[in-house]
């Protein structure tokens, strides 16, 4: 459902970010891609400290740098000399080129832009692949997804042969480097060959090195791309994302079977991405995944005392918060209030289909939220902790409550690139986390000072 209409017209502390920043992480996990901005400096700056803030990697974010005249104008002079520099500099081999609100509001035709520019410029070049990103008609995860759509539109294809295996695409959406590299563990285990796209893994969350890398090494290779069609199935996490994803345009153009599911967070999400790569691959679930799944439930009995009947918020983009309050319902956390930035209509009935068989009453769910909104609801729902990114931290400081840091941005703790979502495992440290914060919570607010809890 959307929020009540408001009494005022403005955002405050808004929750989600800006479409071309989603598009610009999601080309940073493909090998040798550089994320070019066709709009303003400030743009391509606001996003770099945004995304080194989470990863403590760096970052370059190129920029066709535009100014008041080429608002007047248009920026194409300024997009072709700008892809002039960055071949020079980086030597990519591809770069992945996302509107701003600025050449969206002009109407800067870059496919036009981007035609010329093969026709004028000589020499060998990069691959070109553009995504229309205006920020004031969507959010990170719309630029995220459409970016990834634009890159097996213009890259993916069958050939005969391939790698050894069986391939199998892997469509995870937006999640943290350290659940790529668990998603890529658990499809090896299973004997399946995975192009998993993007690939963050490496990418943002890198090695130490002796010297400065231009592009970090890493990343999906376009020549697994252009093998996509070729897999036995695309399995894409994800229900609020637009019908035309990655997975569909792949069934569409090469009838590869598009399987989407919830992002597998908790048991019950994560018994049903096993269960898929059961089928995929003929083999049984492997005992190392069984005993995580078994210690996991042993965990649930054990804890279970600590967190029954506590009531959360759960805020942040559509598909992590689905998962999330499926898998606080599971371990007996009560949520009441589902919060997104995203505005897919679809939210309410994700989250009603994930629950509906775990809670008496569902939450209450919104789309279009931000902080403000989200501040004057959890007043008179005193919910017990938060669950969410690092923009919720002045709302938990306010209310006195804990907050577990999960999803995107998270700017005030180191790790943000290593925190595991999905799985058996990513359950297991979720877990562990709420428990604990509740335990830390009553300790804290004991005047005896316990320390045997």
């Amino acid at each position: 459902m959307s929020k009540n209409p408001p009494n005022y017209i403005s955002t405050t502390n808004a929750c989600k970010l800006c479409t071309p920043l989603g598009a610009a992480i999601a080309f940073k996990g493909i090998e040798g891609a550089v994320p070019y901005l066709h709009g303003s400096q400030g743009c391509a700056t606001y996003m770099r400290r945004y995304i080194i803030s989470h990863f403590n990697e760096p970052i370059d974010i190129a920029s066709s740098s535009l100014s008041e005249k080429h608002a007047v104008y248009g920026g194409g002079a300024n997009l072709k000399l700008g892809l002039i520099n960055v071949t020079k500099k980086y030597r990519p081999q591809l770069i992945g080129i996302a509107t701003t609100c600025l050449t969206e509001t002009i109407g800067d035709d870059v496919k036009m832009f981007l035609n010329q520019y093969e026709q004028e410029v000589k020499g060998e070049k990069p691959t070109m692949v553009e995504v229309g990103t205006p920020s004031y008609n969507g959010t990170h995860m719309e630029g995220f997804h459409n970016a990834v759509a634009s890159v097996v539109d213009a890259l993916a294809g069958k050939k005969d042969g391939g790698a050894e295996g069986t391939p199998v695409n892997i469509l995870p959406g937006f999640v943290s480097p350290a659940d790529i590299r668990y998603l890529k563990e658990i499809t090896e285990d299973f004997s399946l060959n995975p192009t998993i796209l993007p690939d963050i893994s490496d990418t943002m969350d890198g090695q130490a090195a002796k010297t400065y890398e231009k592009i970090q090494p890493g990343g999906t290779p376009i020549s697994a791309i252009a093998t996509m069609g070729n897999a036995l199935a695309s399995v894409e996490f994800g229900h609020t994302m637009s019908e035309k994803s990655g997975g569909a345009i792949l069934a569409e153009k090469f009838a590869v079977e598009n399987i989407r599911i919830s992002q597998p967070v908790g048991i019950r999400a994560s018994d049903r991405f096993f269960d898929h790569l059961v089928k995929l691959s003929g083999l049984p679930i492997p005992e190392k995944h069984r005993a995580e799944r078994g210690r996991l439930v042993d965990s649930y009995v054990d804890g279970h005392k600590y967190i029954y009947g506590k009531k959360a918020i759960v805020y942040g983009e559509e598909d992590m918060v689905v998962g999330l309050t499926a898998f606080l319902a599971e371990i007996g956390v009560i949520p009441i209030l589902c919060a997104s930035g995203g505005k897919s209509r679809k939210f309410a009935e994700k989250i009603a289909e994930a629950t509906g068989d775990l809670l008496p009453e569902q939450p209450q769910v919104h789309e279009g939220m931000d902080f403000y909104d989200i501040s004057e609801l959890a007043e008179s729902l005193e919910p017990d902790l938060l669950v969410g990114h690092s923009k919720g931290y002045p709302l938990a400081q306010k209310l006195s409550i804990p907050l577990i840091r999960v999803g995107f941005p998270i700017h005030d703790r180191m790790g943000g690139q290593r925190i595991l979502h999905l799985g058996y495992r990513g359950a297991q440290q979720l877990f562990d986390l709420i428990v604990n914060a509740c335990i830390a919570k009553k300790q804290s607010d004991s005047p005896i000072g316990y320390s045997y809890m």
